[in-house]
């Protein structure tokens, strides 16, 4: 808290008494000075408390006034009189132009000498100090647990909110990585312009900053480097430029910044390696496994994710190592883990459809292949395994056309998994087909009946369409679904009958993966 004239005025150790000028009871006390001159302006910069004993003030009240005003216009915060050397009272024309000119005037009493006043000062002014200080090291410590439980959004969230303003990170090239405020259009203009004007080549992209003002408010964009290469700018916005103490804060954060992008590759192998484990875990354990692990890839207990399934990636290590960069240019927390020929990622649930295929997109470039992706609908993180297995159910059903299949627009898909527990996908399966699958298991045959009935539903009955994939004659084909009419009792052309067939049919492929996840 600054020391004020008012807060001054209440130590009742000094006994000073606010006679004059109350209406600038509340400006900041910045130094005691006790000066004895007709004119002291020249001798203070503005914030002072000026002492006196009276005898430079003059006797007339012009006299007085002229000697205020000169104070007034140097900024000074206050003028202090001695009542026990030359006056025994502050004189009426001082309190006067104290009041005129909105410069309090205090009243000092015999008893008190300058040097009390000057120590008291000081002392408080050395405890503001220490008090920012302590500040700013409770702050430092907030960002530092802030990146190690969000990443790079959140030191950009709390250094915002500990400021008060609003904060960005770009890359070198201009793109943003993660913002926090209000005034983030602007502040992402002011930081791609340095950005943009930075020197190129090797060994130029020192460290450095830009501030200015504009009508808007104060900017200020820091480099943020990595072995004297520019990784990336940190820009803040705020009402008024920032103080000392805040800059300082500021700076904690680019060095922050600075480890976070910079971190050595063995390192980043070994976190992605428990990023692995505790994905693993996740998926096995649910809501059993200790949640304080996910905190460090940057989720809480209330979290909600979706699951997305890769296939055709292609080897593992490269493909892992592809998503970790895009995400750690993104900002982006995330677990990832492989499983057989699929790679799972979890990321929170506001990453919208559009946005995974822009990354399965991004990626597939990186990767030198297309790839296609399954979308989990969203879950709470301990019932992330639920949303992992829409994701393989989307990916192995959807179109194989069809880059991205959102597992919440597979219609019946989704409706048979989500709250059906195997046992009732079972027996919705058994109902209808239980008789096709007794009748394979006896009977040996090149084409089973339940697979000639699923061939002949997805082509829509066709009888040709449904041989050429199946690779048989279409005699055969149809011997096949007489046959499967036959152990049915059930009129294969009415359109009633052929929806609960196609249940029946995917509540079993559906079924089976389940099994096998």
């Amino acid at each position: 808290m600054a020391l004020t004239v008012r807060r001054l005025a209440q130590n009742t150790d000094l006994g000073l008494t606010l006679v004059g000028g109350h209406e600038g009871a509340d400006r900041v006390i910045e130094w005691a000075h006790a000066i004895e001159l007709a004119d002291p302006a020249p001798w203070i910069t503005g914030g002072e408390l000026v002492m006196t004993t009276g005898l430079p003030i003059g006797s007339s009240d012009a006299q007085q006034f002229e000697y205020v005003s000169r104070l007034a216009q140097a900024s000074a915060a206050a003028l202090a009189v001695d009542t026990g050397t030359t006056f025994d009272a502050v004189p009426e024309g001082i309190r006067a132009a104290g009041d005129a000119l909105g410069l309090p005037i205090l009243s000092v009493p015999p008893p008190t000498p300058f040097i009390a006043i000057t120590r008291a000062v000081i002392d408080e002014l050395t405890a503001d100090q220490v008090r920012a200080v302590q500040r700013v090291v409770d702050q430092q410590d907030k960002l530092a647990r802030a990146i190690l439980r969000g990443g790079i959004p959140q030191l950009i969230s709390t250094l915002g909110r500990a400021l008060s303003c609003s904060a960005a990170l770009v890359d070198s090239a201009g793109r943003a990585l993660s913002v926090h405020g209000k005034d983030v259009a602007r502040l992402l203009a002011h930081a791609r312009t340095v950005a943009g004007s930075a020197p190129r080549g090797p060994g130029r992209r020192q460290q450095m900053s830009s501030a200015f003002t504009d009508e808007h408010g104060a900017y200020l964009v820091q480099s943020v480097s990595v072995a004297q290469e520019s990784n990336g700018y940190l820009a803040v916005g705020s009402a008024v430029a920032l103080q000392p103490e805040e800059r300082l804060l500021v700076a904690h954060a680019v060095a922050l910044l600075s480890i976070e992008l910079g971190k050595p590759a063995k390192v980043v192998d070994a976190e992605q390696r428990l990023r692995t484990a505790v994905a693993r875990a996740l998926i096995d354990l649910g809501p059993e496994l200790d949640i304080s692990l996910l905190r460090y890839f940057g989720f809480d207990q209330d979290a909600r994710v979706v699951a997305v399934a890769l296939t055709d990636v292609g080897p593992l290590l490269p493909a892992q190592r592809e998503i970790a960069g895009l995400f750690a240019r993104q900002s982006v927390p995330y677990l990832m883990t492989p499983q057989e020929k699929v790679l799972f990622v979890i990321v929170a649930a506001d990453r919208t459809v559009e946005w995974v295929t822009e990354f399965v997109t991004q990626l597939g470039a990186q990767l030198g292949r297309p790839l296609r992706a399954g979308l989990g609908a969203p879950a709470a993180i301990t019932d992330a395994s639920d949303s992992l297995r829409q994701a393989t159910a989307a990916l192995r059903l959807g179109p194989a056309q069809t880059p991205v299949v959102d597992f919440s627009d597979m219609g019946t898909f989704s409706m048979l998994l989500s709250g059906r527990s195997p046992d009732e996908l079972s027996a919705m399966s058994r109902i209808l087909l239980g008789p096709l699958e007794d009748y394979d298991a006896t009977h040996s045959s090149p084409l089973n009946l339940v697979t000639a009935l699923r061939a002949w539903l997805q082509h829509d009955t066709h009888i040709e369409s449904a041989a050429t994939e199946l690779g048989v004659h279409r005699h055969t084909m149809r011997n096949r679904m007489t046959k499967v009419g036959q152990l049915l009792r059930r009129d294969l052309d009415s359109a009633e009958v052929r929806a609960e067939l196609w249940i029946a049919v995917k509540a079993r492929e559906l079924l089976d993966i389940l099994h096998n996840d």
